[in-house]
Order: structure tokens, then sequence, then C-alpha cells
């Protein structure tokens, strides 16, 4: 018998009030790196429209591991301000997870403490040239360490400030996504070839975070199904990954796909805002770029309800552990669907940035739907005052 999406739920010690979560989304609404009260209510309201468990984006592990200067990183100055997340989130009886990463070579942070970052490979970053980045290096065996390190100290503030889980990203191709995918990791050592090398950072950083969290401590991975570019990772791998994973004592994984700087509407399905990313784009260069190439380098893909399913069927099929699935899901129907393939969770993104009601909408009402269009806007203006959906401004997309 299918679970039933809107009933309390078990994810590692932690009990849910259902089976849905709000997947991570870059708020853009910590000025100066430190949360602010937009991004207290913000979560705060999504909390009150009925998640079982909303997750704050992209936190960065260190100061390096932020793709832009004003980007959050856990440090001890953000633990109160993110307490303020999580109580507010408890009070309206849901729980908050901390989403964790770093960039790796995906940055235009001016502030970095080496002149070029660092990841993989050594690798071009077209990101950072506005920045005067425009190389990364590899990694030594010292940065590898510290930045595990990181990882495992991020998670120990997590908890610290009040979160009933943490999201480790190991997707969308930022740094654990670049050592994961063959296009960007050409190492010779035990951290490159095959997938069992190019996954040994992952699993690294998730042994360290576990020996920091505990052993009940829900720690979500979200891991791309497929990168969504020719030569980058594909589903063999990911099901390799996906045992790994589990082998590794992963709670649940979140299965997502694309890749930032290569495929990054790969995950955004529908309309490419390209007009909007130049109007919002700071840099003069990147503008140029953009308006110049864009429509060559940012690939559009039509909207499908519940895109990754059938790449997300053959994880389902290798592994016995929770798994969350995400990417089109805009009705109960999509929701009750997940259960009957076997998926313990949904996660849902820009349907709840349209309506944060949207959870108790669909327990109440069957038939209702999301009424985000996948216009995008809210991706292409996500740094101009933070995450928000462009219907409320009256913008007809």
């Amino acid at each position: 018998m299918p679970l039933d999406a809107f009933a309390p739920a078990r994810l590692a010690d932690l009990t849910l009030r259902n089976r849905v979560i709000k997947t991570a989304t870059y708020e853009g609404m910590c000025p100066e790196g430190i949360p602010s009260d937009a991004l207290v209510e913000h979560h705060r309201r999504l909390a009150a429209g009925g998640v079982g468990l909303t997750t704050v984006a992209y936190c960065a592990v260190s100061p390096d591991g932020r793709t832009f200067a004003e980007q959050m990183s856990m440090r001890p100055e953000t633990v109160a301000p993110l307490r303020r997340v999580t109580d507010a989130v408890h009070r309206e009886g849901g729980a908050a997870s901390l989403q964790l990463g770093h960039c790796g070579w995906f940055t235009k942070n001016a502030e970095l403490s080496t002149w070029l970052p660092r990841g993989p490979s050594l690798s071009l970053n077209p990101y950072g040239i506005s920045a005067g980045r425009p190389l990364a290096l590899a990694m030594n065996a010292r940065e590898i360490e510290a930045v595990i390190e990181d990882f495992g100290r991020a998670s120990g503030l997590a908890r610290e400030a009040g979160f009933d889980a943490v999201e480790l990203h190991l997707g969308h191709g930022y740094l654990l996504s670049q050592f994961l995918s063959p296009a960007t990791n050409r190492r010779s050592d035990g951290f490159g070839g095959g997938i069992d090398g190019r996954a040994r950072l992952s699993l690294e950083v998730l042994r360290r975070v576990r020996e920091v969290v505990g052993a009940g401590f829900p720690i979500l991975c979200k891991m791309n199904l497929r990168d969504g570019f020719r030569g980058g990772m594909e589903l063999p791998d990911a099901l390799a990954l996906a045992r790994l994973l589990e082998a590794g004592g992963a709670s649940a994984l979140v299965l997502t796909g694309g890749f930032t700087s290569k495929s990054p509407f790969y995950l955004f399905r529908g309309r490419r805002p390209l007009e909007e990313m130049i109007a919002a784009e700071k840099s003069r260069l990147q503008k140029l770029v953009l308006r110049r190439f864009g429509t060559r380098v940012i690939r559009e893909y039509p909207f499908e309800e519940m895109f990754f399913l059938p790449q997300a069927r053959e994880v389902r099929a290798a592994v016995r552990m929770p798994l969350v699935l995400l990417g089109g899901i805009v009705s109960r129907s999509n929701v009750e669907a997940a259960m009957v393939e076997g998926f313990e969770f949904v996660a849902l993104g820009r349907a709840l940035i349209a309506d944060p009601e949207r959870v108790r909408r669909m327990a109440g009402d069957a038939g209702t739907r999301s009424r985000c269009n996948h216009c995008n806007v809210c991706v292409a203006e996500m740094d101009i005052g933070g995450v928000r959906c462009v219907l409320d401004d009256g913008v007809a997309a």
C-alpha cells in the first residue's frame, strides 16, 4: 500500500509531520553573509504553509567556499541569526534543514583568501573572469583535508543553531559535484579515475559529518542523476554513487540534476529568462557575454511534470534507503504518484516560492495545482532583494 504523503513520517531519528520537503533554492536574503529578517520570514511562511521540512539553501562551509561575497558561510557569527530561523520554523510546527556546500572553482567572489579558486583539476573558470579569477588550480591533499574538516565543523554549528537535519550538496556543479563529474575531475590520485575515486571526497565528507552530528541525526545528500551535458556524469555513475552513499550512512538521497556552469536549466525546466538574467547581472562583461552568447550556451528545456521520475526509478531499484523525488511536482496527484512509485518523500521548489501554502492546499483539495507557470524569473532575479514569485508583482511572463 502506498505511503500517505500527508501523514507523519520518520527520517532517521526525526519525525516530520508529512513527507513534503521544501527543497533548497537560493534565497538571496543574507546581506553581508548574515541571515536577515527576510530569511526568517521566508522559512516561517513555508512552515506555516504546512511543509514537513524546509531547507535553508546553499550555506558555504567556509568563506572560501562562497560563490559570491554576499553568500552565507557557516561560522560562529551566523549561529544566532540562524537560530532565529529554526525557532520560527519550529513554532509553526515544521522542521528545518541546512544545506551545506562549497563552490569549488565556480566562484566570482572577490574576497577569496587565494588569488585563484580551487577545484579537482586545473580548469578554466569563465564565471570568475569579471572578478579576475579566470582559472582554478587543482586541490592538494592538505586542501582536501581542510574541506572535509570544514564540512564537519559547519555541521556541528548547524546543530548548535537548532537545525533538525543537514543536507550535503553533491550536485549542480559545485565542489563535490566537480569531483564526481568525469568532465571536471581529471585527477590521477585516489580522488579521481572511476566513480569510486571521484566519489571519495563526498564519502569522506559524509563520514566526517556523521562523526560530528551523531548516529541518529538526519544527513540528506543531494546528488545528480545526470549532469546534463556531454561528458558529464551519467545515470550508471549515479546508481553507483547512490549505493556508495547508502553504504556510507546517508539518511536519504535528494535526486536532482544539472550543472550550474554548463547546463543550468536542466533543473529549471520551462522558460529561459535570458533578458531578465542580463538585466540582473551586475558585471558589464557578464552582461555582454550573456547578450552575445546566451542563447548558445544556456539551453532551454521544456517543462514536464515529474521530469526526473524516469531516471529516479532506476535509483529506486538500486537502493533501499529513503529517496526524495523532486522536479515538476505541481499537484497532489504528482505527490501520490511518487508514493506509488516507492519514493518516501517529495521535494518542491518553485511551486512553494509561488505559493508557500501549497502543502496545506494539496492536503485539503486533491484537485488543486500549483500556479507556477515555470517562467523562471524567480531564478534570474533571486539576487535582487531575495527570491520571490513575480506573479505577486503582476508580471506576466
